[in-house]
């Protein structure tokens, strides 16, 4: 579910960017939390694009599982 984090949380163990009060989070149903719907950038020098994702939406698109939890 998507949520509004309310006080600093330690690092997102996607992009290792700390998780910070008001940032807009994911919490999966392990209660693991990754930002969400934030952008970052990303360059991909070998096809020349630049994509600009959240943490657990570029995760999502080739995984179904929490990064931390991957056999739940």
């Amino acid at each position: 579910s998507e949520d509004v984090l309310s006080k600093d949380a330690g690092e997102c163990a996607i992009c290792l960017e700390e998780l910070q009060q008001g940032d807009t989070i994911a919490r999966l149903p392990c209660l693991c939390i990754y930002h969400k719907g934030q952008v970052f950038l990303r360059v991909d020098i070998k096809f020349q694009k630049v994509a600009f994702m959240g943490c657990i939406d570029e995760w999502f698109e080739v995984n179904r599982s929490c990064p931390e939890h991957p056999s739940d």
